[in-house]
């Protein structure tokens, strides 16, 4: 039998997410899923244990947890929780045991890095610096069992504790990290949507968007672009005259900029070796001027759907020299407001975004002037709407975008009013629920209520009925609406106010 005084060699000393492990000086690690750790300790004495963790994670969960064992070799016996139905959805204790059966093969996690994966139905990673051969070794070493509920998981932890102590498998192992190298994060692969009110701030959520989540692929020109498909980037509150910042960190100034709108709106004669513009695909290309026509169609018509300009031709796909990036321009004038929508096929959006869009937004208030000649019907200027079916940045940007992101985006961030064109929401505990009324933007008219006891249960319904919450709104109503289910749930301890920290004393839930 084993003594309550355990040998204090015996304490485990986790080299790994020390505060996250509760830790004894026994010879049996407990492994949990979602099953709190502290639920089991609380049956045990520590000297029966020599480890109690949470394995939330097979991808990144299972290597820390190797590497803890590999660091206390007095570790003999692993006890593997998997009870609820949390554990099994989640997969982690699952492959854990499968690594234990079945060990691994080579292979690489989905940001393309070199590991060791578990053989499993389910995805586990494990450090690729951990030789093979101790992994071997480890698992050959180690005496492990399933439990399907917490008594069966005590009564094992306390059998393996009555064997008395065991000699250690082995001595310390420690095995190198490779540090942390920025990678592409997960993300949708089609359909982005960024909004800002001009340009420069809109550029620079583009590009962090990109360097963010945007895949990396070879171009047609020996090199590699991160790229994002589907981009649609909205500008709302561009001046007249175009915003630069100071210092200007946009690729271009204003010189440039006013030589580049001319490649928009006006035409120009074909030359030999000059490849086209802009302008001359849209006034002279296709025998019409494509510009005029749109003007003259929203001034007889502003209702009108059809103000559209192409630039491809259909002889591009066999042309030598490259096509239009720009291919398609969509003017409509909705509620007295002028937009323009243009569609890149390809979009080089570090070097030539700004430029593109200036140079349209130029286009949109040239239309938007000749209509107000012709017409008695006043027009203010709409959003500028960009859709980039490939929105890359080549490799050789990809130091200056990381430049400009560490430099640019935390400051339009804090600049953020997180005004939500859904409208806003006012949250109060009262009659025994949580009631929820949503407002319009503006005017604060009431379109909706909602009530219930669950946060749950409310953000689920506010998520259906409105999915186009701005993200940072979503997350404030989620935090909003569990404090006010606390005070509802204990209205003897809190009480609850929007937007201020949850109060002590008699609550308002009753």
């Amino acid at each position: 039998m084993v003594a309550t005084g355990q040998s204090a060699a015996l304490q485990y000393q986790p080299k790994y997410k020390p505060n996250q492990l509760i830790c004894g000086t026994g010879q049996t690690a407990i492994v949990t899923g979602w099953t709190v750790k502290g639920a089991i300790a609380k049956k045990l004495r520590p000297h029966e244990y020599g480890v109690i963790g949470q394995l939330y994670s097979p991808t990144r969960g299972i290597s820390l947890l190797l590497r803890n064992l590999f660091a206390n070799p007095q570790v003999r016996f692993l006890v593997v929780l998997n009870a609820t139905k949390e554990d099994q959805n989640a997969g982690a204790c699952t492959c854990l045991l499968d690594f234990l059966r079945n060990g691994v093969k080579p292979g690489k996690t989905d940001t393309g890095r070199d590991c060791w994966v578990v053989q499993s139905p389910i995805t586990g990673y494990i450090d690729i610096e951990i030789p093979l051969e101790a992994l071997e070794q480890l698992r050959q070493s180690l005496e492990w069992r399933e439990a399907k509920s917490i008594a069966e998981a005590v009564q094992q932890v306390q059998t393996f504790a009555a064997r008395g102590e065991v000699v250690a498998w082995g001595t310390a192992l420690t095995f190198p990290q490779a540090p942390l190298t920025p990678t592409t994060l997960p993300g949708v692969r089609y359909g982005h949507r960024i909004e800002g009110k001009t340009i420069a701030e809109t550029w620079v959520k583009i590009i962090h968007r990109i360097k963010t989540t945007g895949t990396i692929r070879p171009t047609a020109y020996d090199g590699h672009w991160q790229e994002l498909i589907d981009l649609v980037a909205i500008v709302t509150d561009e001046p007249d005259g175009f915003y630069f910042p100071e210092p200007n960190y946009l690729p271009v100034d204003r010189p440039f900029i006013q030589q580049y709108i001319s490649q928009i709106l006006d035409d120009a004669p074909l030359r030999e070796g000059v490849k086209y513009t802009y302008g001359q695909r849209l006034r002279s290309w296709f025998g019409q001027d494509q510009i005029q026509q749109v003007i003259e169609k929203l001034s007889v018509d502003l209702n009108s759907a059809r103000a559209v300009m192409s630039l491809w031709d259909v002889n591009d796909h066999v042309a030598g020299d490259s096509p239009p990036c720009l291919n398609h321009i969509w003017v409509r004038v909705v509620d007295g407001e002028l937009s323009l929508t243009a569609t890149f096929r390809s979009n080089d959006m570090f070097s030539a975004w700004v430029a593109n869009a200036m140079g349209l937004r130029a286009l949109q208030q040239h239309i938007l002037q000749e209509i107000s000649t012709r017409t008695s019907t006043p027009l203010t200027l709409g959003p500028l709407i960009t859709v980039s079916q490939s929105a890359h940045i080549y490799d050789d940007c990809w130091e200056n975008s990381d430049r400009l992101i560490e430099s640019q985006y935390p400051k339009i961030c804090q600049q953020r009013d997180y005004a939500d064109p859904v409208g806003s929401f006012t949250i109060a505990v009262q009659q025994n629920e949580i009631l929820v009324e949503h407002l319009t933007p503006g005017s604060g008219e009431a379109i909706n209520c909602y009530s219930g006891r669950s946060a749950t249960q409310l953000y689920r319904q506010i998520a259906a009925d409105c999915p186009a919450l701005q993200p940072e709104h979503a997350l404030y109503l989620g935090a909003e609406l569990q404090k006010a289910e606390i005070a509802l749930t204990r209205p003897e301890h809190f009480s609850y106010e929007q937007d201020k920290p949850l109060k002590a004393g008699v609550g308002n839930g009753e």
